[in-house]
């Protein structure tokens, strides 16, 4: 099942000045590519996406979600050489300094004690971080984590019914789902998968 608009209704409650769909992806986010940070001298954090230009389809769909909580829409700009990226922030807001709190409260991202993941929270973090090689290997790309986070992760994950191991690349670990658990891990997040990155899931 692919992606199918449903998402605007179904998470539409508030929670602070944040609607319940609007948390769940800057959740989702913060697990994946996303940054919260303070800017110096300011009071409250702010949230930046930034992605590649080749995921602008999926960027523009994020800012469409956070627009009530943004100043301008999303701008592309070199970085690194060649690359082009595609990125906006939020502005600043006491719910982005909240989380930062969780998150960020140890200096650097970290996952928090507890955090409960639900289905969107999982389709944006995979669809930001997640990666499918081959039929049978799917993974969430955790390497800046430390091992304690991932074994949070690995927890909440099975909270929903998917089972995981550790992967080693190179130096570092990241999750892998296991092979028994992909069709359900899959099911859980295709209705919340955007059109542009459905490749993700094989559709």
């Amino acid at each position: 099942m692919a992606y199918n608009g449903e998402i605007h209704c179904k998470m539409d409650n508030t929670v602070g000045s944040l609607t319940q769909l609007q948390r769940s992806i800057i959740i989702g986010t913060i697990l994946g590519d996303g940054y919260l940070r303070i800017i110096s001298g300011k009071k409250n954090a702010l949230l930046e996406i930034n992605h590649s230009f080749s995921q602008k389809d999926y960027v523009d769909w994020k800012y469409k979600m956070l627009e009530t909580l943004c100043k301008s829409a999303p701008k592309a700009r070199k970085s690194n050489g060649t690359r082009i990226a595609y990125r906006f922030t939020t502005r600043q807001h006491p719910e982005m300094t909240k989380l930062y709190t969780r998150f960020y409260g140890e200096g650097k991202k970290s996952i928090p004690k507890y955090l409960a993941l639900n289905p969107i929270m999982l389709a944006v973090w995979f669809m930001d971080d997640g990666s499918r090689c081959r039929a049978s290997d799917v993974y969430l790309n955790t390497q800046q984590f430390t091992r304690t986070d991932q074994e949070k992760l690995r927890a909440m994950l099975s909270s929903l019914g998917i089972e995981s191991s550790l992967n080693k690349d190179k130096e570092y670990s990241r999750i892998r789902i296991k092979k028994s658990s992909i069709s359900n891990f899959f099911q859980i997040i295709s209705p919340y998968v955007v059109p542009s990155m459905t490749y993700k899931i094989g559709l």
